[in-house]
């Protein structure tokens, strides 16, 4: 099947199922095109287990496409880059502090929590994983989806200083999270690992991912500020993604914190002083429509990707025994920054519970189970990662604006 004819299918299926939601289960647009390619995924295989064929085609299309490539390389750059477009930088700054613990301190606590409870539950229940194959679970399972959080805050009205503490959270810890991951990648498939090695492995990710997306964002900026016809800084600002990305993935660096940095530049420092009025209209229009349709076509590719995994019943009870491990490392590694800084800044009595719950997990986390070599716990790892997946965002998605409704009217200005 050629590009054009997989990309025509995925803009169907999501197109139909869009109308389907939007006109009879009328759930948050995310969660319900995952629900519905979810549901048609598992009647596929039904049909199958019955002896009606259609599951082998169905599968044959899902495995021809990488997720991984398709995600990582392809598809993520631009949603970040939309998704910072659109954070205030004064409310960020104002909370850099705990965000920052939170993106750093927090991804790390959790990596090191879910990676040893999981190694010790699965080695109880009879299916042991390699400690390292268990540190590689916590990596990738750890960091909160910034594309699953952001349309999800999009749709609850959630207190504006708490929208921004998720929100940040999620736009950052997702570039150290990757970085985390490839990290301890690169001690799976060496075996080597020295605190030297490892620190310099994570500077030259994180720190590096920072320094291109500022450099490549203050070139866009230079060149938006010194002309003025929309079209033409449109195309500067899609390139600046593009071409930013693929920059920092040459250079060994994290592209994910690389589309954050320049998508903040642009959207806050870009927005007041390189852009007329009717270009910031044009801008946003384009990059919401990106947003939008790309969000589409991702949730709809994490519906369907049950048809290609390997659904063993040792993998399922892992699956389902690492939820609560995984709430519970979230847990932990919130509250540590937040009663940390209950001593400098007021927070809401449900703000731990609020930040546990609304850490949801996405296509991030499939993408970099798929990217595992092979080995004797690859498939373990991406069915439960795809587990803990479908219930944060049909689960946690579902009930955190109501988990919300009382932070409403509770949380502090400041």
């Amino acid at each position: 099947m050629t590009l054009i004819e997989t990309i025509t299918i995925l803009i169907c299926l999501s197109a139909g199922f869009s109308y389907l939601n939007h006109r009879y289960i009328k759930l948050p647009l995310t969660i319900g095109l995952m629900a519905i390619a979810l549901a048609m995924s598992l009647g596929l295989l039904l049909l199958g287990k019955l002896g009606i064929g259609v599951d082998v085609a169905a599968q044959s299309f899902v495995r021809s496409i990488d997720f991984d490539e398709t995600l990582m390389h392809g598809m993520l750059g631009l949603l970040l880059f939309a998704g910072a477009l659109h954070i205030n930088l004064d409310d960020l700054l104002e909370q850099k502090w705990f965000i920052g613990t939170l993106a750093c301190l927090g991804v790390l606590v959790s990596t090191a929590i879910v990676g040893l409870s999981v190694y010790l539950v699965l080695g109880w229940i009879g299916y042991p994983i390699p400690l390292i194959g268990c540190f590689l679970f916590g990596a990738l399972i750890s960091p909160t989806d910034p594309i699953a959080v952001l349309s999800i805050l999009k749709k609850v009205r959630a207190p504006k200083q708490l929208e921004i503490k998720i929100a940040g959270e999620s736009l950052f810890n997702d570039g150290v999270g990757v970085a985390v991951f490839l990290v301890l990648l690169g001690v799976a498939e060496t075996g080597q690992a020295t605190p030297g090695m490892i620190a310099m492995l994570f500077l030259q990710e994180a720190v590096g991912g920072a320094l291109v997306g500022l450099a490549t964002g203050y070139l866009a900026y230079r060149m938006l500020r010194s002309i003025d016809q929309h079209h033409v800084e449109i195309l500067i600002t899609l390139a600046l993604v593009m071409g930013g990305y693929a920059l920092a993935n040459a250079m060994h660096t994290s592209g994910p914190i690389a589309m954050v940095v320049a998508g903040l530049l642009i959207g806050n420092h870009g927005r007041h002083f390189a852009m007329t009025q009717m270009t910031r209209e044009y801008l946003d229009t384009f990059w919401e429509l990106i947003d939008e349709l790309l969000n589409a076509i991702l949730f709809v590719l994490i519906g369907l990707e049950v048809l290609a995994l390997d659904f063993r019943s040792e993998y399922l009870t892992a699956g389902l025994l690492a939820i609560p491990l995984v709430l519970l490392a979230r847990f932990i590694s919130v509250s540590l920054p937040v009663q940390l800084f209950r001593l400098f800044q007021e927070f809401t009595d449900r703000a731990t519970l609020i930040l546990t719950w609304g850490g949801l997990r996405g296509g991030i986390s499939v993408a970099m189970a798929l990217s595992l070599p092979q080995s004797s716990y690859r498939d373990a790892i991406i069915t439960m990662t795809y587990i803990i997946v479908v219930f944060s965002i049909l689960v946690q998605g579902l009930t955190i604006g109501r988990m919300l409704q009382p932070a409403a009217r509770t949380e502090p200005a400041h």
